[in-house]
């Protein structure tokens, strides 16, 4: 059964008012010839900050966010794979940044994780500007098995914030996709659950053209408890 986007948009700009209240809603991925441009070292610094910000409070981190730069070398990849066992000791003990020894450890498998794509593709921003866009989910599963606390959301939120054309599912969206008749359970984490997923947005985009990141956000807007404007 084919699904159709229209209904969901409709919805969407209902509960928004008009195109334009919707539109200040929505986001836009950044294309491949900028992704290829990133500097590997943000995308380390992402990491870390998806994977401190779990499960705490995000304005936190957020405040943090440029002693996290200072103690870490700017998350230069290279730099950190360098440091010996006393000056990581050094670090996790840096009363600037939150002290979870699990969250800086991961800090340097990923670096590690950056380092071995490197050796392969050139750089990290190469492989993930180059992975084919209709396989998101693979990309996602290659940030979970090979990366450090990359699963779960935190690996598709740090490619979204990094401008990479991401869909999240996130409760809402996950709702939306349930509402518009795809069987997935209502926290869609298996394989058989996260390939419908994968191949409904990628049907979803060749209808309308739309990025992952715009279907997405549109999905979210679509329904749950996140009006724009009144809905009188």
């Amino acid at each position: 059964m084919r699904i159709d986007f229209t209904p969901i948009y409709n919805r969407a700009l209902n509960r928004n008012g008009s195109p334009e209240g919707l539109a200040e809603r929505l986001e836009e991925p950044i294309p491949a010839s900028q992704l290829q441009q990133l500097q590997d070292h943000r995308y380390l610094s992402m990491m870390a900050k998806v994977v401190f910000q779990a499960g705490f409070v995000w304005r936190v981190i957020d405040r943090k966010w440029p002693a996290f730069e200072s103690v870490f070398l700017s998350f230069d990849p290279e730099k950190l794979l360098l440091l010996s066992p006393e000056q990581v000791e050094a670090m996790g003990k840096d009363q600037r940044i939150v002290r979870n020894y699990q969250k800086i450890n991961s800090v340097f498998a990923n670096a590690l994780y950056i380092y071995d794509q490197q050796q392969e593709y050139g750089s990290f921003a190469s492989m993930v500007a180059d992975w084919p866009h209709e396989n998101f989910l693979g990309l996602c599963q290659h940030l979970k098995k090979h990366g450090s606390r990359l699963g779960g959301m935190s690996g598709p939120r740090m490619l979204r914030n990094m401008g990479v054309d991401a869909y999240l599912l996130t409760g809402d969206v996950s709702m939306c996709l349930r509402d518009a008749g795809l069987d997935i359970a209502e926290h869609p984490t298996s394989q058989r659950d996260q390939k419908k997923v994968q191949a409904l947005f990628n049907d979803w985009h060749q209808q309308t053209g739309y990025s992952f990141t715009r279907l997405s956000r549109i999905c979210a807007c679509s329904i749950g408890r996140n009006y724009a404007v009144s809905s009188d």
